[in-house]
């Protein structure tokens, strides 16, 4: 069984930013062999893919809502993936969402296919 456990949501004002982490745990899962993405769905939207890295961490993507705002990294060795989060804006108020998936980059970013193991998520809030 994989276990993905977000953290570090919470409300900030626009303007600010948040550090979001995903913590993997699994007792036959290889988090290094694993694409992550970060997700978010606000209420009443469909869920939107916000970033999605390579399981070596050297290629990454992003949707153009957060291009150059957003930034997601891995540390391997803690089997953790992060999303700093800058220059949050109100429109960025959602839950946002880890997943892991075995496929190649291209077809993680593609959105061709399901990812295989998600998280509860995590409350993202940004208002004045």
């Amino acid at each position: 069984q994989v276990t993905l456990v977000e953290s570090g949501g919470g409300l900030v004002r626009p303007g600010g930013s948040l550090r979001l982490s995903c913590e993997a745990s699994g007792r036959t899962f290889t988090f290094s062999q694993y694409a992550m993405g970060w997700y978010r769905q606000a209420p009443g939207k469909l869920r939107e893919r916000v970033g999605v890295i390579s399981w070596s961490g050297v290629r990454t993507a992003y949707a153009d809502s957060v291009k150059g705002r957003f930034t997601i990294s891995r540390d391997n060795a803690k089997n953790t993936v992060y999303l700093q989060m800058n220059s949050l804006k109100p429109e960025d108020t959602a839950v946002y969402y880890c997943a892991a998936d075995s496929s190649p980059f291209g077809t993680a970013v593609s959105g061709r296919k399901e990812y295989e193991y998600w998280g509860q998520g995590t409350q993202v809030t940004v208002s004045s």
